[in-house]
């Protein structure tokens, strides 16, 4: 995932409205836009921009099936952060205990 991509992902989770469309996505895979909007107190073109916004950083995929498009929830992005977040810290908190084990291997064999 390249800085923009990222900058993308974090702007459109940054904003709590866009958190829960996805969460509302997310709970009804192949929902439309007149779904979606019905849950939340704003115009149908403030969830559609809303909606560009999670397209955009590929957080929703749609497919459009006659006039509508079918929303559904796209994972991937938030994966690959977390991936690339925790494996360096992983890797890092991993060497750590290992160094500890056999340190304290080596206490237990003193005589």
């Amino acid at each position: 995932m390249d800085e923009d991509q990222l900058d993308l992902t974090f702007q459109a989770l940054a904003s709590q409205a866009r958190r829960e469309i996805l969460a509302t996505i997310r709970a009804n895979p192949g929902c439309n836009l007149q779904l979606v909007a019905a849950q939340f107190e704003m115009s149908r073109i403030g969830v559609m921009k809303h909606l560009d916004v999670l397209e955009a950083a590929n957080l929703i995929v749609s497919e459009k099936v006659g006039r509508e498009r079918s929303l559904y929830f796209n994972a991937i992005p938030i994966q690959q952060i977390h991936e690339m977040w925790t494996d360096e810290y992983s890797r890092s908190f991993a060497g750590r205990l290992t160094r500890l084990k056999l340190n304290v291997e080596k206490e237990r064999s003193k005589p």
